[in-house]
């Protein structure tokens, strides 16, 4: 009973701080962003998607979410639903919560009160599934006879490994905050008071001084001290961070102190939100110890380890950041998670430092591998983004770990956050898209209004209608690619070093400017009417990466403006690109197409086709028309080839191969997944067995079976010698070379083993031969055993 009074009073305070009038800190950004709920967005580009993601993306999430279980996790934990199935892993409460979010940033923008209603259903149902003391977690308040191994026998057993207790907390803070500011309602803002009030009576030093396991709950926590004014929540943040290393592991940045990384390490999901909430941590408490640690690792990041799309996280294995420079393509991870939180990290070190470099990041982010993760449908979507396909890569209408589909829920309709922000008289206008906001300064209120076609053209125009004239700056962002250089660093650099015009306007008339960490300062005594247009050279370059990035040497990307583009097969001779060579000196022209891709600017250039000859190591070159289009809108027409690094060195391209017994041949596999048959018989040679940049076959996770692999020939051939080369990402991965493998033949409609004359050689890193008598059939067979313990795959495999 004393337990139930303490907590009561506690959650007390906590609603008396929202009733209080003055909510301010003491210290805060001293940039603030403009909220989203002041920006209205109505350009062609942006507002079309938003309206998208309201009207299909939310719902089909929450249709998604309620079909794959979601939702009864939480009617169970209620008591309102028998029995104690669970979806599939622990942080998937984390979706709904994620689609709420999504939905409160959708209904300020446009009224929806059909989806207000359901919305106010589902946060009833979370009210309930919540415990007493405020704990909030359904996969432990269910009390399944078999738990799932990740949560451990009581609360915060495994928070430091997998639980995701904390990070569940992190995305129910955002949610609530979301939901109160775009509704004015505190329903779920309440079981979010309760459930972090637990936390600060759990956690911190004497108490429990555990870290998350994954990143998330310190953002959470700074949005419910800023709306709450409770400092307690902000001190567990900080607690979060402080307590966080040295012992534990590099996955999650738990190696080191927080202090003493000065390097990207790590699940780059979990490092972006664990940056992001090192910045919001600084902001509020003014640790200037966070600043030198996150300085170091943007940095680290920006000339080292970020894709062309802004992507991060180069590898799959761990999802992680790799080695510096290492940025393959083909096998690239860029994770559209991680994608939204360099967007949010990189937008936070902006309000620290006022630089536009950041939102140049942000901006490169934004419209290429954040973008590129919802298809242009709505309900179709990437968990990675490879910069390179051969048809084994499709958009999913659901993953089962779906975080990356609810994200993307959440994100596009926050957006209109991003474009402005503030500091007494300063005025920054950071992105460009048509929109009208209302915004306060120290002077007064002001009306602005932007008008552009952008992203693809430069010009914007900006009205500017202050209630009553006065005197402040407006700060506008010359972007970076405007002044000849993609990122902040030299990991990227235009090919042609040539300066473009770049003009600004007011009132009709040109006027000089200075600029001030990449801001054109227009400081003057604005009044209603006054116009600023900025003219930004919309040019189509060519972007080379920095020699160290091996996969992309004797190659460039197309950018134009803020867009990166892509060679995909639907636009091209035979659906083919990876076999596509165009000189570094090519001409390119970009127009307009209203009726592709729901409009975009497709850039064509002349080029090459490369092919492979028989019985020759020379190499057949065609003349043909190349296209490409933006990134973000690939892989919306089925599974294709797609490559966004073009060869102009002839040693890069990928030929296409020539008619081999095997290229002629139809593949199938005890496998259901067709789109890795093709990937047998590319006539691509690894590098070695764990080579991920091209695609290869593989029977994960099956262990200890027996599987095969047939070529059904295009005619009968006489054939005597297999050669195949395994795959084997060992030691992390889990495939490995197989213990035994046999090559059987087509006799009479029966399966009848080959006669070997040299034995059966399995190793890694090359080819195994093996001849055998010669044999007239129409099909070939290997029979492979797989290991006890792991998988087998295949990366190429040819006879003759």
């Amino acid at each position: 009973m004393i337990n139930k009074q303490k907590a009561a009073g506690v959650l007390a305070l906590s609603w008396a701080a929202l009733t209080s009038p003055v909510l301010a800190q003491q210290k805060d950004y001293p940039i603030q962003p403009v909220a989203f709920t002041s920006v209205h967005v109505n350009d062609n580009f942006w507002q079309p998607k938003m309206e998208v993601n309201a009207t299909v993306t939310i719902p089909y999430v929450l249709a998604q979410c309620k079909a794959n279980g979601r939702m009864d996790n939480f009617l169970r934990a209620a008591k309102k639903l028998d029995g104690d199935k669970l979806s599939e892993f622990p942080f998937d409460d984390t979706d709904v919560y994620k689609a709420i979010e999504g939905a409160s940033y959708s209904m300020q923008n446009k009224r929806n009160p059909q989806l207000d209603k359901s919305i106010d259903s589902l946060i009833s149902i979370i009210g309930a599934a919540q415990e007493p003391d405020g704990y909030l977690y359904t996969f432990r308040t269910v009390n399944a006879k078999k738990p799932h191994e990740w949560i451990g026998s009581k609360r915060w057993e495994k928070e430091e490994d997998l639980s995701h207790e904390l990070y569940n907390a992190g995305h129910l803070y955002e949610a609530a905050v979301a939901h109160y500011q775009a509704t004015g309602k505190r329903t779920l803002l309440n079981i979010a008071i309760k459930n972090a009030d637990l936390l600060v009576k759990t956690f911190g030093p004497g108490k429990i001084e555990e870290y998350p396991g994954h990143q998330i709950v310190e953002i959470g926590l700074s949005k419910m001290y800023r709306v709450t004014g409770n400092k307690q929540y902000l001190d567990l943040a900080k607690f979060f961070l402080d307590v966080r290393g040295p012992k534990g592991d590099a996955y999650n940045q738990a190696d080191k102190k927080v202090v003493d990384q000065h390097e990207a390490e790590g699940h780059a999901v979990r490092a972006a939100y664990m940056y992001t909430g090192m910045a919001d941590i600084a902001a509020l408490t003014g640790n200037t110890k966070y600043l030198a640690a996150i300085d170091d690792i943007w940095s680290d990041v920006v000339t080292k380890k970020l894709y062309i799309t802004g992507g991060i996280g180069a590898t799959g294995a761990g999802e992680a950041f790799g080695e510096a420079y290492q940025l393959p393509n083909m096998s690239a991870y860029a994770e559209t998670c991680a994608a939204i939180g360099n967007v949010y990290w990189n937008n936070r070190m902006f309000l620290l430092h006022g630089d536009s470099k950041y939102i140049d990041v942000l901006e490169r982010t934004l419209y290429n591998g954040l973008l590129s993760g919802v298809s242009l449908s709505g309900n179709r979507f990437f968990y990675p983004n490879p910069l390179a396909s051969m048809f084994q890569h499709q958009r999913s209408a659901w993953i089962s770990c779906a975080c990356c589909i609810s994200n993307m829920t959440r994100f596009l309709p926050s957006l209109p956050g991003y474009v402005y922000a503030k500091n007494k008289n300063d005025l920054y206008v950071n992105l460009f898209m048509s929109n009208s906001s209302n915004i306060k300064l120290a002077e007064g209120n002001v009306n602005i209004v932007q008008q552009t076609d952008y992203p693809w053209k430069g010009r914007v125009d900006i009205t500017v209608n202050p209630d009553k004239a006065g005197e402040f700056t407006l700060r506008v962002r010359i972007p970076g690619w405007a002044k000849q250089q993609p990122v902040p660093g030299d990991l990227y650099t235009f090919m042609e070093k040539k300066s473009f015009p770049l003009t600004l306007m007011i009132n009709g008339q040109a006027k000089s400017f200075e600029t001030e960490k990449g801001y054109a300062i227009l400081k003057r005594t604005w009044k209603k009417g006054d116009k600023v247009s900025l003219l930004l050279p919309m040019e189509t370059e060519k972007v080379l990466a920095n020699q160290q990035v091996k996969d992309d040497r004797g190659r460039f990307a197309f950018e134009r403006g803020p867009i990166v583009y892509c060679l995909e097969g639907p636009d091209n001779k035979d659906s083919l690109v990876q076999n596509i060579l165009i000189d570094k000196n090519a001409i390119a022209d970009a127009n307009y197409h209203a009726d592709l891709l729901n409009g975009v600017d497709v850039i064509s250039a002349e080029g090459k086709s490369a092919k492979r000859q028989l019985k020759t190591d020379s190499i057949l070159q065609t003349d043909q028309m190349v296209k490409a289009i933006p990134y973000y809108a690939w892989a919306n027409r089925g599974p294709s080839e797609m490559t966004v690094w073009i060869p102009y060195e002839t040693s890069a391209v990928r030929p296409k191969p020539a008619p081999t017994i095997a290229s002629t041949s139809k593949v199938s596999a005890s496998l259901k997944n067709v789109r890795m048959f093709a990937a047998i018989k590319d006539q691509y040679e690894p590098a070695d067995s764990k080579d991920t940049n091209y695609p290869y076959l593989h029977w994960w996770p099956a262990k200890n079976t027996n599987e095969f692999v047939q070529y059904d020939f295009d005619t009968e051939h006489t054939v005597s010698e297999s050669k195949v080369y395994w795959y084997d990402d060992g030691p992390w991965g889990g495939c490995r070379i197989p213990v035994s493998y046999k090559i059987l033949y087509k006799k009479d409609g029966q399966w009848v083993p080959v006669k070997n004359t040299t034995p059966y050689a399995i190793s890694k890193d090359s080819f195994n031969v093996v001849t055998f008598e010669p044999v007239a059939t129409t099909a070939l067979r290997m029979e492979i055993q797989l290991p006890v313990d792991n998988s087998t795959g295949i990366h190429e495999w040819a006879v003759k």
